[in-house]
């Protein structure tokens, strides 16, 4: 025993050792480059006497790296995270700066110019290092794996097992891949895009690939809250407007995401699929998890509902993790502009604008939500949690405005697929064993946009069949984008409503898409419109809609009906549609409940809009500025995956089992809330029954004075959210987990970078990583 831990000490020594060596002649070479940098004096001196002088400066730099920048970061987290992404080089230049002044007889100086670049380059070499040393030796890195799980259970109170805990039962990680439809996944694995997947889909892998149907609403916020929280009702887009109060919900907005979460949890009276020891992820919801990390629904939390942003702190109090994060940001967001100049060049078709702040927003996507998130589930996975939700929007951001088929949105899958090994090889080492399960909440369809092959948008067809003013440039109708609204509440930028979504007048109507759905709604008329009561105040309304060869199909409540759907030269109720006839012919099997269940939402629009779909080519027309794009119906959009091992129960046999659903096994998977009880079910599997969510047990949603904006105590008041028969939890109330526990400062861990980053530990990081309380 006493042996080993004097081989264990030794080894560390030596890798300190080497690490500082290497940091050395780093510091040496850096010196013999820059002219500005130097580590002799003005008479010059020795090559020991200038090599101890590198090996002071950088034994200097590891140590304030260790111990000043985790306090550094901590500090700065009023700082809004792109920001302090921005500050990161200037903060890691101060410190060499500071390690220089330390070096004896003032032989170290450098400009600041020089700092942050010498800095950058130390850290990411130092990195380095220590990754290649720690991984060719196994049993250091399994022993310091081991040593992090057993501090934080220590400090979080959970107990162990003898065997280092993997002999309990096992947890399981959810990894949502926004977006990738179940078709691409296949093909990217099929053409060696994504090893990592296609290495558990081959034979003899052991899992699982079942394809299932979502509902109408093909999209984040409906799909996200069906999964986490088990219900869809009442959610008919990613946006849509609330007549009796005058709200507009849009999913990505955290005042709408916290207020569905409120009426999921009043509906289901359970806190969601995380309430048992979970961790949320990057994600619209909670999910009723303690552990949250960039859950939008609390980005709106003022106090310590702000605490949810030490996910940040958690990744980013590693020096090594934080430069190389702002290096690859800075690569994205060049990559970017050279591949939409390249594609301009091209003259590709179709294609969409991606100037402004786009490759910003596309660079926060896919390298800072993605580096902080994996890294976060790699914490949880370390503290030994029980259940994790994670989702990495990088494809879906890309997809919209490159194409779901286009190599842009191939090179994010690549690097996808590295994050999705990582972690794969860090269940290997973790305190407990994991089943990882990966899923994604919708697909998406290609084709050109409305306004571009028509030459106007939706809002101008609706104005013009109303008989009101069109403008004669058709104007953009701007992208619904939950990475837009993630890099504004970042830059702690206020995400509200825009003047352009709501109507010049009470008569007119209020327009909004959803990717290739649009709503149409009449503010000034109450309840929902009728159309016969359209047809006495717009006559050629509804004939323009359903005639134009870009729409589909619209429904419309009816006096005589009930609802109906028209379509170019036809008329059904909604109460005799069948899939493959009238209007939905070629929109696929489940096309005609999926609009029998939205008809009956108290918030449908007064019209539903769904565009065309050519079964040919699996193409729609957006009525946003997107090229790849989901919300309605028809296509690869409505067909998502879920990957998942063979140890568990098959999908398929646990929704004919589950006798709540009333779904038969040879329909297959369909709509969120399906695949809700499905991934509930594994939880019971793995680790028992998992303890509902009562209504006394609510926590406050924050302090009576601080209500979210536009929803009054967290409610919109609106009647009929609650199911008949249940009972609404108090006003403004939320489940336990969605407001004060967040994540706090740890230890690195390894990077979750693709390419563009080199995994591991900075030099000499201490401190343990996401998953503990702040």
């Amino acid at each position: 025993m006493v042996d080993g831990r004097w081989r264990t000490a030794g080894r560390t020594l030596l890798r300190v050792v080497a690490v500082w060596a290497v940091s050395t002649l780093t510091m040496l070479a850096l010196a013999g480059i820059l002219p500005d940098f130097q580590l002799q004096s003005d008479d010059g001196d020795s090559v020991t006497r200038t090599a101890f002088t590198a090996a002071w400066g950088a034994g200097a730099f590891g140590l304030l790296s260790a111990v000043v920048w985790p306090v550094l970061v901590r500090a700065l987290l009023v700082v809004p995270a792109l920001v302090l992404g921005a500050l990161v080089f200037f903060l890691n230049g101060s410190l060499l700066l500071i390690a220089l002044r330390l070096i004896p007889d003032g032989r170290g100086a450098a400009g600041p110019e020089n700092a942050v670049v010498v800095a950058a380059v130390m850290s990411a070499v130092a990195s380095a290092t220590s990754t290649a040393l720690a991984v060719r030796d196994d049993d250091a890195y399994r022993r310091r794996l081991s040593r992090l799980a057993d501090r934080r259970r220590r400090r979080e109170g959970t107990p162990g097992t003898a065997d280092g805990g993997r002999g309990g039962p096992p947890g399981i990680v959810f990894v949502q891949l926004d977006g990738v439809g179940h078709d691409v996944l296949v093909r990217a694995a099929e053409a060696g895009i994504m090893p990592t997947v296609a290495a558990r889909l081959s034979d003899g892998a052991g899992h699982r690939l079942t394809p299932w149907t979502t509902d109408w609403s093909s999209q984040t916020g409906a799909s996200q809250l069906g999964i986490l929280h088990g219900t869809t009702f009442d959610v008919p887009a990613f946006r849509w407007y609330e007549k009796e109060t005058g709200t507009l919900m849009v999913s990505s907005r955290p005042a709408s995401a916290l207020e569905l979460q409120r009426r999921a949890v009043a509906r289901t009276h359970d806190g969601g699929l995380l309430t048992m020891d979970g961790a949320s992820r990057g994600n619209l919801f909670s999910g009723g998890a303690d552990q949250l990390a960039l859950v939008l629904s609390m980005a709106a939390r003022r106090g310590k509902g702000r605490r949810s942003r030490a996910g940040y702190f958690a990744y980013f109090s590693d020096p090594a993790n934080a430069v190389r994060t702002a290096v690859s940001f800075v690569a994205e967001v060049i990559r970017e502009i050279g591949q939409s100049t390249a594609a301009r060049a091209r003259r590709v078709s179709p294609r969409v604008k991606r100037g402004g702040l786009y490759p910003f927003i596309r660079a926060f996507a896919t390298v800072v939500e993605r580096d902080v998130v994996v890294s976060a589930v790699i914490g949880d996975m370390f503290a030994g949690r029980t259940a994790v939700y994670a989702d990495l929007v990088a494809y879906d951001e890309v997809a919209h405005h490159s194409g779901p088929h286009s190599r842009d949105a191939e090179k994010v899958l690549r690097r996808l697929d590295r994050s999705l090994g990582l972690i794969t090889k860090v269940a290997d080492h973790t305190p407990r064993t994991y089943r990882i399960v990966l899923l994604s909440d919708h697909g998406q369809s290609p084709g050109e946009t409305f306004a571009g092959r028509y030459g106007l948008t939706l809002e101008d067809l609706v104005r013009a069949g109303c008989g009101l003013p069109v403008p004669r440039r058709a104007q953009r109708t701007r992208s619904a984008s939950e990475a837009r609204d993630a890099v504004r509440i970042a830059l702690h930028r206020p995400v509200g409503d825009r003047e352009a979504e709501h109507p010049a007048t009470p008569s007119d109507p209020v327009v909004l898409a959803s990717g290739n759905l649009g709503l149409l709604s009449f503010p000034d008329i109450a309840g929902r419109a009728s159309r016969e009561e359209l047809d006495r105040r717009h006559p050629a309304l509804l004939s323009t809609l359903a005639g134009h060869p870009g729409i589909g199909f619209l429904l419309v409540g009816s006096e005589r009906h009930g609802s109906v759907v028209l379509g170019r030269g036809t008329e059904v109720p909604v109460s005799e549609l069948r899939d493959g006839e009238g209007p939905l012919a070629g929109y696929g099997p489940g096309a005609a409940e999926a609009v029998r269940r939205t008809d009956g939402f108290p918030h449908v629009a007064d019209v539903m809009v769904n565009s065309m779909y050519d079964p040919d080519t699996g193409c729609v027309h957006a009525f946003e500025e997107q090229i790849g794009s989901h919300g309605g119906l028809g296509g690869a959009q409505s067909r998502p995956f879920l990957l998942s091992p063979r140890t568990l129960t098959d999908p398929l046999d646990a929704v004919a089992a589950d006798a709540a659903s009333g779904t038969p096994a040879s329909a297959g998977l369909v709509g969120a809330e399906s695949v809700h009880r499905v991934l509930a079910r594994w939880l019971r599997e793995l680790s028992g029954p998992q303890v509902p969510l009562l209504t006394e047990g609510y926590g406050s949603a924050g302090p009576a004075d601080e209500p979210f904006p536009g929803v009054a105590g967290g409610s919109t008041g609106r009647e009929g959210a609650v199911a008949p028969g249940e009972d609404a939890p108090p006003e403004g109330a939320v489940p336990p987990g969605m407001g004060d526990a967040a994540p706090g400062a740890g230890g690195a861990v390894p990077s979750p970078g693709g390419s563009d980053a080199v995994p591991g530990q900075g030099a000499g990081a201490g401190g343990v990583g996401p998953g503990a309380r702040g």
